[in-house]
Formats: C-alpha cells, sequence, structure tokens
C-alpha cells in the first residue's frame, strides 16, 4: 500500500469512529426532587403514552411523553395528589390514558368484546360442524366392491406376518 492510501483509510477510520458522537443526545437532566421524581415514575408506569399507545408513559421517548412526564412533574410541585393527576390526564385525554381504564359503559366493549368474539366463533363453528356432519353421506359398497375389499384385506393378513 502506498502512503496517499493509508492516510486515506486513516481518515476513513477516524470519521467512522467519530460519526457516533454527533448523534449523541443531550443526557436527560436529573431530577430536582428524587422524591418526585420516584413518585412520578411509578404514577407514569400505569400511564399509556398516547403516541406510542403500546409503551408506558414511563418508558417512552416520544416528545409528547416527556411533555406529559414534566406536566406530572408541575402538577406534583403543586401538591395535587395521585388522583387528581390521573383525573386531570383522564379529563384532558380519556380513559385510553389508563393502562387499566374502568369498567362503565363506554368500556364495556373495550372489556368484554374479546369474550364475546370468542364466543360468537365457537357458536358460529360448532354450528358449521354440524352441517358438515349432516352433508357427509357413507359412501354405500356394491356387492362386488365388497367381495373385492373382503379379499383385499384377507390377502394382507398372510403378508404382515
Amino acid at each position: 500500500m502506498s502512503f496517499v492510501n493509508m492516510k486515506k483509510l486513516a481518515l476513513l477510520l477516524a470519521l467512522m469512529l467519530l460519526v457516533p458522537y454527533g448523534w449523541a443526545k443531550e443526557a436527560a437532566p436529573v431530577a430536582e426532587d428524587p422524591e418526585i421524581e420516584r413518585r412520578m415514575i411509578a404514577l407514569s408506569e400505569d400511564l399509556r403514552c398516547l403516541v406510542c399507545q403500546n409503551e408506558s408513559l414511563a418508558g417512552s421517548r416520544a416528545d409528547f411523553a416527556n411533555d406529559l412526564r414534566r406536566e406530572i412533574r408541575e402538577q406534583m410541585h403543586a401538591n395535587k395528589s395521585d388522583k387528581e393527576i390521573v383525573d386531570f390526564l383522564v379529563a384532558r385525554y380519556g380513559d385510553f390514558v389508563l393502562y387499566r381504564p374502568p369498567v362503565k359503559s363506554s368500556t364495556m366493549f373495550l372489556w368484554f368484546g374479546p369474550f364475546i368474539f370468542l364466543l360468537i366463533g365457537a357458536v358460529l363453528l360448532v354450528i358449521y360442524l354440524k352441517r358438515r356432519r349432516n352433508q357427509i353421506e357413507e359412501p354405500m359398497l356394491s356387492e362386488q366392491q365388497r367381495k373385492q375389499a373382503e379379499s383385499l384385506l384377507k390377502g394382507s393378513k398372510g403378508n404382515n406376518a
């Protein structure tokens, strides 16, 4: 390898090692009050991120989740109880923000819908299988076919030993 190629290779290697530092983000600030931070994390574990939808508010990295966590911290600094904070979020975003929504008329389908569909599917399967069984007819063998089958069975008994 020539000296010029070695320089290019060294430059390429240096660039490859430095690129990840450009992607790094600023570290999240440490909480001013560890008690409030612990309380906020415990509360946000039971809340759904409205952007990610299958992730808790505590585990989400979405900007909206950061805003909601900040809002929760502010309300905790204002000495609001966890129930008051949850009620505020439910009033603002609906029951969907809760991982365990309450059983009420607007969430009945959410709670019992899967069981209803399972029951309907089982009933339809039973009806289908009963109809299918009634449609299947036993094939009737002619006398010649029956004798042929018997002779084949008798002949195969002696060959299997």
